[in-house]
């Protein structure tokens, strides 16, 4: 019998086959400098065009005051991609597409469109109408959205389901209402300056009370619902194209429809932004929230459902995969993995849980006929990678799942269920111990 799993080699070139180099565009180093560039330049053009509009001090002050619903948000994001964390490379571009690249295009093709349609019909008034209720919701939106497409096209294996477009969605969304929140406030401070106001009964409080604390989530919210199109998109099938490419493309028509009655929301009258928050925003608020809530539930289920095959291979240990699939006992790990190793060990803890999400989404793929041409290689990559962290993450998980686990009757007494079949099971290979080389067969 093997003293480990059956591992094959990991694939690579054939022996005696060239290797092609890269050319110099494709390199990662390229592509990521490139990249890096594009935002700065965006940011630093952005951050010229907000100064010019609101001035230094108004600058300073809607600055100041942009920032301090950010945290939070990204906070709340974050919490919800927390079964599988997506890398925060991904996660910071989102956010700085949002605030520099997206905010850039909005105001420069807003402010075109607009006074272009000023010029064609001679109506000014008519002109910022249509450009609020119209123009500013399908820029906006398309913008918001390049930044989940980038992500859904170039880091796939990042991209998984509902979940990851919603995190994705909601980070870039926040970085684009921090920019648009500076010039906001910024121009309302300096209507402040030129007319005296002060206090309470200042332009600049009113747009703080109205953009900061009763809809700091209304970029999100847009936003969310075009994530949850390339999410739904994500967990479908490589054959279904038409699907893939409807369910995003329905997803920024919903977002740009709620994006245009909430900018019209303006237009109905004194009482037309309080009926369509009421009516509209936050009942669309608490159902998505409902909704990415239940969907963070439903991955937890599948970690626990689908690793238990990986546990009866033996590659994972029986309560692994419990452990795996409770937040609070993956929290437990971690901090065990901290008292007990430190910084590199809690580390280790994160990506053992994170690439063993990853397999658990995988396989889950795999058996409903949605993996892709790549499923066995993915695997043995995932695979791979819970071996080589399986010292550091195995005892911490082991910790977590007994200090986590209910207790259930067994016999004459108690233990922390569920209670493990007999192990290793009958027909299988035995648990590898820690020196074992994973491909030897």
């Amino acid at each position: 019998m093997a003293s480990s799993p059956p591992y094959p080699p990991y694939p690579g070139a054939a022996p005696g086959s060239t290797l092609r180099h890269p050319h110099w565009w494709q390199r990662p180093a390229v592509r990521y400098g490139a990249t890096v560039a594009l935002l700065a330049l965006s940011g630093l053009v952005i951050l010229a065009l907000v100064r010019e509009q609101t001035g230094t001090r108004g600058f300073l002050v809607g600055l100041g005051l942009a920032v301090l619903p950010v945290p939070l948000l990204l906070a709340a994001f974050r919490w919800l991609g927390r079964v599988e964390p997506g890398p925060w490379r991904n996660l910071l571009f989102a956010f700085a597409w949002g605030a520099c690249a997206a905010a850039l295009i909005a105001i420069v093709a807003n402010s075109f469109a607009t006074r272009w349609i000023a010029t064609t019909t001679a109506d000014p008034a008519g002109a910022d109408t249509l450009g609020a209720t119209v123009i500013a919701p399908v820029v906006e939106e398309t913008a918001k959205a390049a930044a989940v497409l980038l992500l859904f096209l170039f880091r796939r294996r990042d991209f998984h389901g509902i979940l990851d477009g919603v995190v994705a969605a909601g980070f870039t969304a926040t970085g684009f209402a921090f920019t648009e929140n500076i010039l906001y406030l910024g121009n309302a401070f300096g209507t402040d300056q030129l007319t005296g106001g002060s206090g309470i009964a200042s332009v600049t409080a009113a747009t703080f009370f109205v953009r900061i604390v009763m809809s700091p989530f209304a970029h999100p919210l847009f936003t969310v619902l075009t994530g949850i199109g390339f999410g739904a998109a994500a967990l479908a099938a490589d054959r279904q194209r038409v699907r893939r490419v409807l369910l995003p493309l329905a997803g920024l028509l919903l977002a740009m429809g709620m994006h245009a009655l909430w900018n019209g929301s303006a237009t109905l009258g004194q009482f037309g932004f309080i009926a369509v928050y009421g009516a509209f925003m936050v009942p669309t608020f608490g159902l998505l929230t409902w909704l990415v809530v239940w969907t963070r539930q439903r991955e937890l289920r599948t970690v626990r459902t689908e690793l238990p095959a990986y546990a009866v291979a033996g590659w994972l240990r029986p309560s692994e995969p419990f452990a795996l699939g409770s937040m609070r006992a993956r929290r437990v790990a971690r901090k065990f993995a901290r008292e007990h190793g430190g910084r590199p060990a809690a580390r280790a803890v994160a990506q053992y849980e994170a690439y063993a999400t990853q397999l658990a989404f995988l396989r889950h793929r795999g058996r409903a006929g949605k993996a892709g041409a790549d499923f066995v290689t993915r695997e043995r990559e995932l695979l791979l990678e819970l071996w080589h962290r399986r010292a550091a993450a195995r005892p911490a998980l082991e910790h977590a799942a007994r200090l986590t686990a209910p207790r259930v009757p067994y016999g004459a007494g108690w233990a922390y269920g569920p209670v493990p079949a007999a192990w290793p099971p009958q027909g299988q290979p035995p648990y590898p111990a820690y020196g074992d080389n994973p491909y030897r067969r």
